[in-house]
């Protein structure tokens, strides 16, 4: 990448979380990365239905910027609440009159659901529900898009006459494991859902442009809010018992963006739409996370069996499931 001339990514709702280790990575791949979200330095904003974290944290945009620069990349912060209709296309105006061009756009943010059993029968959870997962983090995704667009096609038009290894703009939604099995509750899996069928809908009209889509799914992430359940005590029930100390670090879902957004155009067009598991990209573009571990993907056997099935043989048993079975779980990932 030029250090004259960077590409420019912008991520939603990067003060924390997976997102936060995405910006972080692009910026380690020497990004201009522009952080948007709520948590902010400068204002007071109530911010009620976010997740506890440790205490002394600064999940801010404004940290998450200035670690983008610390890695080698270039953050720049831009406070604003993205549940508000025309925030995001006040911010990606701004951006695009700035940089002229637009090459990585990543979705993520979300609000925490109201104070109800995440797991109760969807009909006992009320609009609240629906209204939490899914109008920031499905309506203000599609908003995005849809403001993102234009400048990515506009930035695709500007390397047509560039190698066809670079790289092609790339839209990419943060979604889930629950988009295509049960998970939490209706409502959640829903919205996860969309999220992938929006990428896939997505490719087909931009294909002609040159800009790509994907729809990643992270594993069991340790991220802050999640440590923090840990601690307090709250995980196990919460999670069904797995053991967050396996889980993946935000970083690796980071440098799973990164491989996409770095593949040549050809490369990424032909896979422009899919639905990508990280840990499955990791296992095929070569990558790790920060430990130098390569976590198992959540549909593959050597996940599945010791946390789901193995527990549940041991218990109806009463006897420990030998570790020479422990020791040789095949790396075979179930259909969709």
């Amino acid at each position: 990448m030029s250090a004259s001339s960077p590409r420019v990514a912008v991520v939603t709702g990067a003060s924390r979380g997976i997102v936060r280790g995405i910006a972080l990575e692009l910026g380690t791949a020497g990004y201009k990365v522009y952080v948007l979200g709520r948590s902010s330095r400068g204002d007071n904003i109530l911010l009620d239905d976010q997740r506890p974290v440790a205490d002394g944290l600064d999940l801010t945009v404004e940290s998450a910027a200035e670690e983008v620069t610390k890695r080698g990349g270039n953050g720049m912060a831009i406070p604003c609440d993205l549940n508000k209709d025309g925030e995001i296309e006040r911010a990606l105006e701004e951006i695009y009159e700035n940089e002229k061009r637009l090459d990585v756009l990543v979705c993520s943010a979300y609000t925490t659901p109201p104070n109800c059993n995440l797991r109760s029968e969807f009909w006992t959870q009320g609009m609240e529900m629906w209204d939490a997962l899914n109008g920031l983090g499905l309506r203000q995704v599609y908003a995005a898009c849809q403001a993102a667009a234009p400048k990515m096609i506009e930035t695709a038009k500007s390397q047509q006459s560039a190698s066809s290894s670079t790289p092609p703009p790339l839209i990419c939604l943060v979604s889930s494991f629950g988009g295509k099995s049960y998970t939490f509750n209706v409502a959640y899996g829903v919205g996860k859902a969309a999220k992938d069928r929006l990428a896939q809908d997505m490719s087909y009209q931009l294909e002609k442009y040159g800009v790509a889509t994907t729809s990643i799914y992270p594993g069991l992430v340790r991220t802050e809010a999640n440590l923090q359940m840990d601690v307090d005590g709250t995980w196990a029930e919460a999670s069904g018992d797995l053991d967050l100390s396996q889980g993946e670090t935000p970083a690796f879902s980071g440098r799973a963006v990164v491989k996409l957004a770095s593949l040549p155009k050809k490369d990424m067009m032909a896979r422009s739409g899919n639905v990508e598991v990280v840990a499955e990209l990791g296992k095929e573009m070569g990558f790790t996370d920060v430990n130098g571990n390569l976590p198992a993907s959540i549909r593959s056997l050597q996940y599945l069996l010791p946390n789901f099935v193995f527990p549940q043989v041991e218990k109806e048993s009463g006897k420990p499931v030998p570790n020479w079975i422990k020791d040789n779980v095949p790396d075979i990932l179930l259909p969709w």
